[in-house]
């Protein structure tokens, strides 16, 4: 409810006040007093209008505190109702999406602050989607908030030749925020189906308002040929179950066809960028009848070419698994050894899930055991987790 609801409620304070630092503090406010109370009392029967009101108090509270000297400016302001009725023209959702990728934010800051804003997503959540303490995560976000005000960043729409430059950094936490939901960095569940839906309806909106952006929508292209898997990658347990064992008759037909149809119209148009890459690959995944099938020196050649457009470290680590199923995994190996230099990969499970799967199919059962122990120890996500150990233990022989 709280994920639901907390966007409508901050748009609400941003139109009646303006203030992102303060309309932040106070919805927090207004979350703790419903951690407090609902549990003795009952959700009430309009939640959002209970948010609303308890959080515009807090403001107004604060409003006094700090600025005595308009105090009757801010009195009458308090009788007055907060507009929380939804704005012609756009989704509040999507004012949010770009008021806080506002120009006068970094791209780390933007793709931050719309994560924890819009998405709802917890601080430790995005600290690890950057690799970062959440402790220095706090302080981007605060710091965030604070650009904003002095830059007098307003709920409001920009104008049409201004929304191309913020796309990307809305494709950005789009598309974080549906990884997240993919795969969930911690808690005992693999996947949160509904923040990954979340996802593709804030992208859907930005296609809506900018449907002739191409990386707009190979972004939801992406998106929906990923989500198409989603049903059969757990089992009955909620246990991972990896691409080449997944039963392909459970992947969802309707959204394999959508994103094919969508990434077919943009492709042809150029120049061709990482979401439609992305996509791409994940359509030739989709094409394959069954793993064995998968063409992976398709796979292999489309990533080069996301490694040149948007190189990254995860990126290596997906492409280190193509090439060791199109070329060996000696190949694939190489590719992760500059990785294993990089103090934040190193303790990352990825790299080392990934380099003990590719030590597994080189023949090297000794030393693939001691990453999947590593990875194991480093993910937060106990499905993921036990996934590992079964690895571990299939090699080891210790349950």
């Amino acid at each position: 409810m709280w994920r639901r609801e907390a966007p409508h409620v901050r748009a609400a304070l941003l139109r009646r006040y303006g203030q992102p630092d303060a309309c932040e503090d106070a919805l927090q406010d207004a979350a703790e007093a419903a951690a407090a109370r609902w549990p003795l009392t009952g959700v009430p029967d309009e939640p959002r209008a209970w948010l609303i009101q308890v959080a515009a108090r807090r403001l107004i509270d604060r409003m006094r505190a700090e600025e005595a000297r308009t105090r009757r400016e801010r009195l009458d302001a308090a009788r007055q109702p907060v507009d929380d009725t939804p704005v012609t023209g756009a989704d509040d959702t999507l004012r949010l999406l770009f008021l806080c990728c506002h120009p006068a934010l970094s791209r780390p800051s933007q793709v931050a602050l719309t994560l924890r804003a819009v998405a709802g997503l917890r601080v430790e959540q995005i600290a690890a989607a950057y690799l970062v303490p959440a402790r220095t995560m706090t302080q981007r976000l605060s710091r965030a908030r604070a650009t904003l005000r002095e830059a007098g960043a307003r709920f409001t729409m920009p104008p049409p030749d201004a929304l191309p430059g913020r796309v990307a950094a809305v494709l950005d936490v789009c598309h974080l925020v549906f990884s997240e939901g993919y795969t969930r960095t911690s808690g005992d569940q693999l996947l949160d189906v509904e923040l990954a839906e979340e996802a593709i309806r804030l992208t859907r909106q930005v296609h809506a308002a900018l449907p002739g952006h191409h990386e707009v929508t190979g972004a939801l292209a992406l998106m929906l040929l990923t989500h198409a898997r989603s049903p059969a990658r757990t089992d009955a347990a909620g246990d991972l179950v990896p691409l080449a064992d997944q039963d392909r008759s459970r992947w969802r037909g309707d959204l394999i066809d959508e994103g094919v149809t969508l990434l077919g119209r943009a492709l042809p148009h150029g120049p061709v960028g990482r979401y439609q890459l992305q996509a791409a690959i994940a359509a030739v995944h989709a094409e394959a009848p069954a793993f064995p099938d998968t063409d992976w020196m398709q796979i292999s050649v489309l990533y080069d070419m996301l490694s040149r457009v948007a190189p990254s470290p995860f990126v290596t680590l997906n492409q280190a698994v193509a090439v060791a199923m199109a070329h060996g995994p000696a190949v694939g190996l190489a590719l992760l050894d500059p990785l294993l230099a990089d103090p934040a990969m190193r303790g990352h499970h990825r790299l080392h899930a990934v380099r003990a799967h590719l030590l597994e199919l080189h023949g090297d059962p000794q030393a693939a055991a001691e990453h999947y122990r590593l990875a194991a120890r480093l993910t937060g996500s106990l499905p993921e987790q036990r996934y590992l150990n079964r690895r571990l233990s299939r090699l080891t022989g210790v349950s």
